[in-house]
Parts: structure tokens; C-alpha cells; sequence
């Protein structure tokens, strides 16, 4: 039998993870003792907004095009998120944060575009904007499961040609025509 100053406590060793939180934890192999890994920190609406602008701003470089790499690409739009003024005093962000938040903002809004698009088509006389964002929300929440939480993401982005609603530029081309 073995004895009580043997006995190891799995659990007590074992860091919590918020298992509502859509972000991915970091998870070392060291003890926390040895470990590197910097406390992960969620990202502000704030840091968001300066992302998708750094984001913007980089793919839509008229010198540069689509003349660069990758790597470069990320590399442009890390050194412009970490360069804004609304930024001073705050940790800087490393490549890999802002590109794993890009992925994350880019998955869901293209797809809350969707349902958006859905929504904008089943809108029937009477019903005004927030209407037709209440009934997007409802879509994306029945067909992910997850409430959308990323709104300022898309108001930001939605009359980018990539996000923008493919219903609106019908409707926009069928008033053109009149």
C-alpha cells in the first residue's frame, strides 16, 4: 500500500482553462517554475478595430500589392498594429497572436456575413436594420451554436468587397438599371 507522502495530486497541478472563452489557451510543457509563456491576454474591442485596420491597410497597399510573401505580409501588418498611437502603454503583440485573432475575426464574420445575407433576403416590408441584424444573429446562433460576439468586427468590414453582402450589391445594381 502506498503511502500518504507518496500521493500526487494530478489535478492540483493542472492550470484552469475558461472553457467559455473563444480563444485559444497557451499550454507549456514546463513547469511554471521554467516556463516562457506569457500569460495570454484577451483581445479589446479596441485591439480589434486597430487589427483589422492593420489587416486592411496591408492588403490594400497600392506600392506593395501582392508583391510580398507571406511572412512579410505578417510581418508589415504586426509592426502596424503595434505602431498605433492607441496602443502606447500596452504589451505589444507578437506575430503569431495577431495572426491566430486574424483567423478567428476573418472564420467568423465571413460566416456572420452569411447569415446576414440570409436574413437581408427573408426581410419583409415593414422590418428595419436591427431587425434584419436580430434575425442574423438568430441564424449564426441556430446554425454554429455560438452567439456571434464579433459585431464591431463586422461593421468594420462589411463594406469590404471580400464581406460585403452579395444581396446589397444586387440591390444596388437592380436601382442603378431604374
Amino acid at each position: 500500500m502506498a503511502s500518504s507522502s507518496s500521493f500526487v495530486n494530478l489535478l492540483a497541478s493542472q492550470g484552469s482553462v475558461d472553457l467559455d472563452s473563444l480563444e485559444t489557451p497557451l499550454f507549456s510543457t514546463q513547469s511554471p517554475q521554467e516556463s516562457s509563456v506569457k500569460e495570454r491576454r484577451k483581445w479589446s474591442v479596441k485591439e480589434d478595430l486597430i487589427l483589422i485596420g492593420a489587416w486592411l491597410n496591408t492588403s490594400k497597399d497600392s506600392i506593395v500589392s501582392n508583391e510580398q510573401k507571406g511572412a512579410a505580409f505578417w510581418k508589415r501588418i504586426v509592426e502596424n498594429y503595434n505602431s498605433s498611437p492607441l496602443l502606447v502603454g500596452t504589451v505589444p503583440r507578437e506575430l503569431g497572436q495577431c495572426k491566430q485573432r486574424w483567423a478567428r475575426i476573418n472564420d467568423l464574420v465571413c460566416k456572420f456575413a452569411g447569415c446576414y445575407d440570409m436574413a437581408l433576403r427573408e426581410q419583409r416590408s415593414g422590418q428595419n436594420d436591427n431587425d434584419v441584424m436580430k434575425a442574423a444573429l438568430d441564424i449564426f446562433y441556430n446554425d454554429k451554436g455560438i452567439k456571434f460576439n464579433l459585431e464591431h468586427a463586422w461593421r468594420e468590414l462589411r463594406h469590404d468587397v471580400k464581406w460585403c453582402s452579395t444581396y446589397m450589391e444586387k440591390d444596388k445594381d437592380k436601382r442603378k438599371k431604374s
